[in-house]
């Protein structure tokens, strides 16, 4: 079972960057990994969801992830900070 302190220090620090930008790696299954850039919109008791940039043929939309899916690695999260 996941540490309760983790998940909780994982939800804190993106907490404390909501409006920062991000490039959002996923692995959705058969090696198939979906890589996005967006911004950190909002974060929930369970989840955190990040606007995801609009590419010139699609309107923006907005992807939501558990912490539990960053702790397993399964999302990777890359802050820009500058």
């Amino acid at each position: 079972m996941a540490n309760k302190q983790e998940i909780s220090d994982i939800r804190d620090n993106l907490q404390e960057n909501i409006g920062n930008e991000v490039v959002v790696r996923a692995n959705t299954g058969r090696k198939r990994i979906v890589e996005k850039s967006g911004i950190i919109e909002q974060t929930y008791p369970n989840v955190f969801v990040v606007l995801v940039d609009a590419s010139q043929n699609e309107a923006c939309r907005r992807m939501s992830f558990s912490y539990i899916d960053v702790l397993t690695k399964t999302v990777e999260l890359e802050i820009c900070t500058g």
